[in-house]
């Protein structure tokens, strides 16, 4: 058994591996709202409108964090009703995250570096969270596990984008330098289109029949 049981854990390890940092930041961030920080050009939207990036950051760092835990089989065999708690608390924590940052994107002012694309890239991935959220508590309510599963790891892969756009500017910003507004907003997009073509990548490895554990009903009522 124990050889079975590390591969499982690996994709949960990397998972909130790729958290650590966008999570990181939005403590800080927080931290620096509450601690009455002084106020710059970065920063001076989210103090004149606090409530959407607080719900924000507390919303993703849950969805992300507790949501890794989710693609662990073992647990979901073994502890189902562990699973549906955790998945009735990741729903409306998925969807604050996805709906404050729509939210963001279309109540503050555009900082330096953004861009008009970059905007049409948020408003349509953020809706792309939302809906891939709604259309997995839909599918479970159902009892369609399989296609609830689908469209749940395609929402959690669009949440978990921050972590990927890290990894997609470091490289950039130390070969080229800062990028221009286009260049980010690409650079930004790829974090998203990576993580959702290895999510597909991921869902049509797995066997397109699901298994229904008695136990394992629903997420919600």
């Amino acid at each position: 058994m124990l050889p079975n049981k590390k591969p499982e854990w690996l994709v949960p390890a990397g998972l909130l591996l790729l958290s650590a940092i966008p999570v990181a930041a939005g403590s800080a961030r927080v931290a620096e709202l509450a601690g009455g920080a002084r106020v710059t050009a970065d920063n001076a939207r989210f103090f004149a409108m606090p409530l959407p990036v607080v719900l924000h950051i507390f919303g993703a760092s849950i969805f992300c964090v507790l949501g890794a835990f989710q693609f662990v089989p073992a647990l979901r065999r073994r502890r189902p009703r562990w699973h549906r708690v955790a998945g009735r608390l990741l729903v409306p924590c998925g969807l604050v995250a996805a709906l404050s940052g729509l939210w963001m994107t279309l109540g503050y002012e555009l900082p330096p570096g953004d861009g008009d694309l970059l905007m049409v890239f948020r408003l349509l991935f953020g809706t792309a969270m939302a809906g891939s959220i709604v259309l997995a508590t839909v599918a479970i309510r159902r009892r369609d596990v399989r296609r609830h599963r689908v469209w749940m790891t395609r929402g959690y892969a669009i949440g978990l984008g921050a972590g990927t756009q890290v990894l997609t500017h470091v490289p950039w910003a130390l070969l080229v330098g800062v990028p221009g507004e286009v260049t980010r907003a690409m650079l930004m997009a790829a974090g998203w289109v990576i993580n959702l073509v290895v999510a597909e990548w991921a869902l049509r490895r797995r066997p397109r029949a699901a298994v229904i554990n008695p136990q394992m009903r629903s997420l919600l009522p």
